[in-house]
């Protein structure tokens, strides 16, 4: 390692960034590939080509036009995975409001606080999901929508919202069904969305997103044209996409890893999306990849484990697939292999980004070395700046030295939506985005992410980093998946827990023999004190793996609260 090096990269490119709206690149897009397949929705038995996708988007552009909807406006977005979701993203787009994306999973508290804290005027909502059913939640934070006009709403604890839309085919008091307010376009003309498309600049904020927060009330990053339109044309350069690309998309749309690099990734090549189902489902993704011929499909590790882990896997037809994405957290080696042979992924690659920065700013090639595949999140994207400081002094810390990651370029978010002191802690006065990684950086420009700044375990003055031990721990053949997290102890300050979820297959593996396992393989310090054998982790909407909350149910189970 060239310690003399400071950890800082610049991607290079010979492909300038994009300097136009999301409306104006898709109705490019539409003119260009109008007989491709645009949208496929399973799920949902629809099929759009470009030609007809610009059609339902222009008829929604229209309608909300109609229903009021001016540029600037905020229209949220609450439902799983569907056609309409993607219309309204476009078609939000194409009039300059800005699209609020609802995580499927929240609560009345959490929907209240996220409503009127982007302010909020109208809702697009599925009727339910799994278990919730988002209606009765409406009635009941705004109640005056049964006595309500459409659009005509005045609530107390919703003061802002004044419209609903529900996806439902059911009428409910108060609420447009979707087929009612997509009518309501007879009364825009293609003229008037045209002269509004016209007027709006890339540097609009066009999507707040909430942080999957694990403390505090979620922000709201508010995310340009520029930052989410380029970002998912870049994602899809690194995967060499083109019009004759179909990417399977089961991850979620109200996420930057469905909507950017799925939805704007696909789009901006005139590739092909394919959502299997509303939720993640292994058996219906690999029905789907069969009977499309898919040849791309995103997810992160812990959905490509379920996929090869099914008990039907070798049924299917996987010989179309060429690459694909996974992101979310670092691939096991033994899962890239698999990838790479069982599901003919050669080209597979990882990604690293956050919320904020649109989301991707590190990823792999298709060309780059198996061990970079497993070991690193790649190198900086084109047109962004990585680097790695100090988290004490600021200072960039050499190469193979341990800091916090930085990200600085186009992608980085405008701010945090009305959160100032949030958007200054984020983003300093440089223009770089801390994101509270810790990585290091080879002499190659390559990056490794080492953990969380606070994921980071501390026993005895030693530091531990929980995924140093998860790759050894994914070396016996027994486990399927594993994490790993801290607790705290009298003695030591904190001690390891390894969460184990084991294959299907996997005879007698006790605590007992995980540890023989480690013994004399790594320093006796990093080997957990604790095992809990499990089916599932706390996770997030997106397949993220909640740390926090593994920590808080290990802390309850082992009686550690007084420590």
């Amino acid at each position: 390692m060239n310690t003399t090096l400071p950890s800082y990269s610049s991607g290079i490119s010979s492909k300038p960034l994009l300097g136009m709206t999301i409306g104006d690149k898709f109705d490019e897009i539409a003119a260009t590939y109008p007989d491709n397949d645009a949208l496929i929705v399973r799920h949902q038995g629809l099929r759009y080509s470009y030609r007809q996708l610009k059609e339902a988007v222009d008829q929604a552009a229209r309608a909300f036009l109609a229903i009021g909807i001016k540029r600037g406006d905020r229209v949220a977005m609450w439902a799983p995975n569907c056609a309409q979701w993607t219309i309204t993203q476009f078609a939000t787009a194409k009039v300059g409001a800005i699209l609020v994306n609802i995580n499927p999973a929240y609560r009345l508290h959490e929907l209240e606080y996220a409503l009127n804290q982007s302010e909020v005027n109208v809702i697009v909502t599925a009727n339910t999901f799994k278990s919730s059913n988002y209606t009765e939640m409406l009635f009941e934070l705004a109640p005056e929508l049964k006595a309500s006009a459409e659009g005509k709403l005045k609530s107390m604890k919703l003061p802002h919202l004044k419209g609903v839309i529900n996806l439902s085919d059911d009428k409910f008091a108060g609420m447009w069904r979707w087929a009612d307010f997509v009518a309501l376009a007879e009364s825009v003309t293609d003229e008037q969305v045209q002269e509004i498309q016209s007027q709006l600049q890339f540097d609009d904020a066009i999507n707040i997103q909430y942080t999957s927060g694990t403390t505090g009330f979620p922000k709201g990053a508010a995310l340009s044209h520029h930052n989410i339109l380029n970002n998912g044309y870049f994602v899809g350069e690194s995967m060499n996409l083109t019009e004759k690309d179909r990417l399977v998309i089961p991850v979620p749309l109200y996420h930057c890893f469905g909507m950017v690099m799925g939805n704007l990734g696909c789009m901006t090549h005139g590739s092909t999306m394919i959502y299997p189902d509303e939720g993640f489902d292994p058996k219906i993704v690999l029905e789907t990849i069969a009977e499309e011929k898919a040849t791309a499909l995103y997810g992160v590790p812990t959905m490509f484990i379920s996929e090869l882990d099914h008990p039907e896997f070798a049924n299917f037809d996987l010989s179309s697939l060429r690459t694909g994405i996974m992101a979310g957290s670092i691939c096991p080696a033994e899962v890239m292999k698999a990838v790479n042979t069982k599901m003919n992924m050669k080209e597979v690659q990882i990604a690293y980004g956050m919320t904020e920065t649109s989301p991707v700013s590190l990823q792999t090639a298709a060309d780059d070395p198996f061990d970079k595949q497993v070991t690193t999140v790649g190198r900086t994207q084109p047109h962004l700046e990585s680097k790695i400081i100090d988290p004490v002094t600021g200072n960039i810390v050499p190469r193979g030295i341990i800091g916090e990651l930085c990200t600085r370029g186009y992608s980085v978010m405008l701010k945090y939506w009305n959160n100032q002191d949030a958007t200054e802690k984020a983003i300093d006065s440089s223009g770089w985005m801390h994101t509270e990684d810790l990585a290091t950086m080879d002499d190659e420009g390559y990056v490794q992410i080492v953990g969380r700044i606070k994921d980071m375990v501390i026993r005895g003055g030693e530091n531990v980093y929980p995924k140093e031990v998860e790759e050894f721990l994914y070396t016996h053949p027994g486990i399927s998946d594993v994490q790993v997290t801290g607790v705290p102890d009298k003695k030591y300050g904190e001690e390891l827990i390894a969460w184990i979820k084991l294959h299907p297959t996997a005879d007698n593996v006790t605590e007992e023999q995980l540890r023989a396992f480690c013994k004399g393989q790594i320093t006796h310090f990093k080997i957990p004190r604790y095992f809990k054998f499990v089916d599932e982790f706390p996770m997030t909407v997106t397949g993220k793996i909640q740390k926090f909350k593994m920590r808080e149910i290990s802390i309850a189970e082992l009686g550690l609260d007084d420590i």
